[in-house]
């Protein structure tokens, strides 16, 4: 039996992964998560708070065995763009 076939195999899987040598399928690490921003531009979870439900379950999905806590998005980026320099100058 090949190590590929053991892996996958769900009697004779892995028992250090709950997937069975398979690659899981997890939003939270791929660009359908809502982490950082969505593809049409709007603001994610780390800038605004938006999505927290979704982004939680994202994160959840993991099976690493680590206690996922959700971090507070952050209070340094407010999600709003700054204006450009050239358009403000100093006075």
């Amino acid at each position: 039996m090949s190590i590929l076939e053991k892996l996958t195999n769900p009697s004779q899987g892995s028992q250090l992964t709950a997937y069975n040598g398979k690659t899981p399928n997890l939003i939270a690490s791929s660009k359908q998560s809502k982490l950082h921003g969505t593809a049409d531009g709007k603001d994610g979870y780390s800038t605004s708070g938006n999505y927290r439900e979704e982004v939680n379950a994202d994160i959840q999905a993991y099976l690493d065995g680590a206690l996922s806590i959700l971090p507070q998005p952050s209070q340094l980026d407010p999600g709003v763009n700054p204006t450009k320099y050239l358009d403000n100058p100093p006075r």
